[in-house]
């Protein structure tokens, strides 16, 4: 009997069916998607640190090793291979990257090994990133990585948010079913016999929605992973993503689909089977309108149709909650996000691209090399196309400022205590002074550039300090930072020191793409000097950099091919990363695009969700609302009139997430434009307006439809025979 029933209900209420089939295959398709997402960001980020840092768990750092403690190594029974690192070996003597078959037990296993070796635990490192990627953690670490924690925490929102939206699609199609279901419980229908039978219905319209959903949402993971490429095909130190999927993953989104469904029917179908027969009966499968408060602001504007529109929200709210939250925050998230957006591609234009478009075009990093090392800067200087070139290398370093070696400026606004915020002690302060190494025909070139006589016998200090006080961070005042009666600049490092003359104080750094910090004293100095002396103190960072401006090459062609000269040249010695300016500016307008997209279609996927929530509402508009406007026509309403509501609640329901979006992004954007110092009309005048109107029309443009469909199938019925009528199919 209940099958044969659920059978002809479904195919007498196609409306009902379709609405609940596509939150089904919505619910299923946003789960697959996330799912398929997370799975493949997770298979990146491993793929990136094993290219990083290799794929090896356990490491092995001691003075010598031999082939006897190699063996020694691989008679554990869970390690795979066990391979000595040349590389790391030159550096730190003898150095093993070991491999295990299960490694998980990688924390037990390496101190047993050590201790078989006869080395301590400091000997032995562990791949900590790598390994807990595959949720492998340290039994000693008290905070561990939460990342397999997170990923459960954001699939379950997922599905929390799911089971809310697809509850309403049920809930609407079992609420227009209470009088009939009275029935069936007057004549012996138990409540467990009414949920089981509901519970066969959802799972039956459910089970091929789900299963479409699922395979669709792969495609569109699939897309993104092809669209992240696109956007960050040029961005370097990045390896291309390829796609990967699991069928445990596929599994899982099922699964995960499936109890969302179930429990999505299950909520409605709980509250109808509970209640009683004469409840059911008597219920006219109609909204409760109430005798409420005024809908001040609707009748104003619509009078007495307005009133009415009013009241049916108000008995719809519940209904419609999910709709209304799920609009409101992919309009509000997707024009704070656009937003965004475009505030922080104007601050990086204005800080960095336009800031150094006129100081560097090409920049090679040199990895692991002491400038003193580099021998090709003649060579690169007789390239044609080059203006100019400057090799350098930084280091950091500490230096004494006694109280009264502070300049006048300083001294005035309160000195290095109220400036920086830097402790004294015995009468002066410890400021950080890092060092930047010139080659010394570049420093030679510094000297000429501030007016001083050429020479290798000194350090030139730039003589400036950001004075917070009187500007902000995107407008910097300097002044001087000390005296400049002061003769030599004297270093420390590990407890040791060093002094060395000082040729000049300037406020005029040399032409490098360089950002120093706000409170440090900087010190250029050539590397004849830095060999001589500060060599032996100082430690410099591992990697020296070649800044390079070219003589008009001013389009990405010709700025590509004399990068691709300059690399031929300076690759066959060392390993190097380059980048050029041109390439640089269209790789961050490219991730700011791809940025945009990928949240513009999350964006968009929960406007869907509020989307599909309007028209599961509208399409159970014949069962819902007849008794409704039937009791409107009975007063004297007409089909024009009642059109003109459905227009109203149209308006309602698509205004209201834009009305209360605009302010409070306004509000945000002002917020954000205060706290990064920018003329706010340099903002409006790139503001993303369009974007954002074209988002609102869209909302606006479905909501209409949704409500033109439900309004035209309920005109169409003979209202007036269903104030006498109420059939069970």
């Amino acid at each position: 009997m209940w099958k044969d029933y659920s059978k002809s209900y479904i195919k007498n209420n196609r409306a009902s069916s379709i609405s609940i089939m596509a939150a089904a295959f919505v619910a299923a398709m946003f789960l697959s998607c996330v799912c398929s997402m997370a799975y493949n960001f997770w298979a990146y980020d491993v793929e990136q640190i094993i290219l990083e840092e290799g794929g090896w768990q356990g490491r092995i750092v001691c003075g010598t090793l031999g082939s006897d403690d190699l063996s020694t190594v691989y008679q554990f029974a869970n390690v795979e291979k066990a391979v000595a690192n040349a590389e790391f070996s030159k550096k730190e003597g003898t150095v093993v990257d070991v491999y295990f078959k299960d490694a998980r037990t990688v924390y037990r296993d390496m101190p047993l090994i050590a201790a078989q070796l006869g080395l301590n635990k400091d000997s032995i490192q562990y791949n900590s990133l790598l390994l807990s990627r595959y949720f492998i953690h340290n039994p000693e670490d008290e905070s561990p990585p939460m990342l397999l924690t997170l990923y459960v925490a954001i699939l379950i929102i997922v599905a929390v948010s799911l089971i809310l939206m697809i509850r309403g699609s049920f809930e609407l199609s079992m609420n227009a079913r209470i009088h009939q279901f009275g029935i069936f419980s007057s004549i012996g229908a138990t409540p467990r016999q009414i949920k089981t039978c509901l519970l066969q219905e959802a799972m039956a319209l459910s089970i091929l929605p789900m299963l479409l959903g699922s395979m669709f949402g792969i495609f569109i993971s699939y897309g993104v992973i092809k669209a992240v490429n696109f956007f960050a095909a040029d961005v370097s130190g990045r390896h291309e993503a390829v796609f990967q999927y699991h069928p445990s993953i596929f599994a899982a989104t099922v699964s995960v689909s499936f109890l969302t469904v179930i429990f999505s029917a299950w909520i409605p179908a709980r509250k109808l089977s509970r209640i009683t027969p004469l409840e059911a009966i008597r219920n006219t499968s109609g909204l409760l309108l109430k005798k409420t408060k005024h809908s001040r602001f609707l009748s104003y504007i619509f009078g007495i149709k307005g009133e009415l529109v009013g009241n049916a929200l108000k008995a719809q709210r519940k209904s419609l909650r999910i709709s209304t939250l799920s609009l409101l925050l992919s309009f509000l998230g997707f024009s704070i996000m656009i937003c965004f957006t475009a505030l922080a591609d104007i601050s990086t234009r204005y800080t960095y691209f336009e800031r150094y478009q006129d100081v560097w075009d090409i920049m090679v990093t040199l990895k692991d090399t002491e400038i003193s090392d580099f021998g090709l800067t003649d060579a690169l200087q007789d390239i044609s196309g080059i203006q100019d070139v400057t090799v350098y290398q930084k280091a950091k370093a500490m230096t004494f400022v006694p109280e009264g070696l502070q300049s006048d400026e300083l001294s005035s606004l309160g000195g290095l205590g109220q400036i920086a915020g830097t402790p004294k002690a015995d009468g002066q302060f410890q400021v950080s002074a890092p060092i930047v190494v010139l080659d010394d025909t570049s420093f030679l070139g510094f000297c000429s550039q501030i007016g001083i006589p050429p020479s290798l016998d000194g350090a030139i200090v730039l003589n400036q300090i950001w004075d917070s006080r009187n500007s902000n961070f995107r407008y910097k005042k300097y002044i001087p930072f000390i005296r400049e009666d002061n003769q030599a600049a004297t270093f420390c490092k590990n407890g040791k020191t060093v002094e060395i003359p000082v040729l000049s104080y300037t406020q005029e750094a040399p032409t490098l793409r360089e950002e120093y910090d706000n409170y440090a004293l900087v010190h250029f100095i050539p590397v004849t000097m830095w060999g001589k002396t500060l060599g032996k103190v100082c430690e410099a960072e591992s990697d020296s950099y070649i800044r390079i401006l070219s003589n008009g090459a001013k389009d990405l062609t010709d700025l590509n091919n004399l990068e691709q000269e300059i690399v031929r040249l300076v690759s066959g010695q060392h390993e190097i990363k380059s980048e050029n300016r041109i390439q640089e500016r269209l790789s961050n307008d490219s991730l700011i695009q791809g940025m945009v997209m990928i949240f513009g279609a999350f964006c968009v996927l929960l406007a869907m969700i509020g989307i599909a929530n309007v028209f599961s509402n509208t399409l159970g508009f014949l069962r819902q609302r007849k008794r409704e406007f039937a009791g409107y026509m009975s007063i004297g309403l007409t089909p024009q009139e009642m059109k003109k509501m459905f227009c109203i609640e149209a308006f309602v329901i698509a205004g209201k997430p834009i009305l209360i979006t605009l302010p409070l992004t306004v509000l945000f954007v002002q917020f954000a434009v205060t706290a990064s110092y920018l003329d706010p009309m340099v903002f409006w005048s790139e503001a993303p307006i369009l974007p954002i109107l074209i988002f609102a029309a869209a909302i606006a443009l479905f909501v209409a439809l949704a409500y033109y469909i439900g309004g035209k199938r309920l005109l169409q019925c003979d209202l007036n025979e269903t104030l006498r009528n109420d059939t069970l199919i």
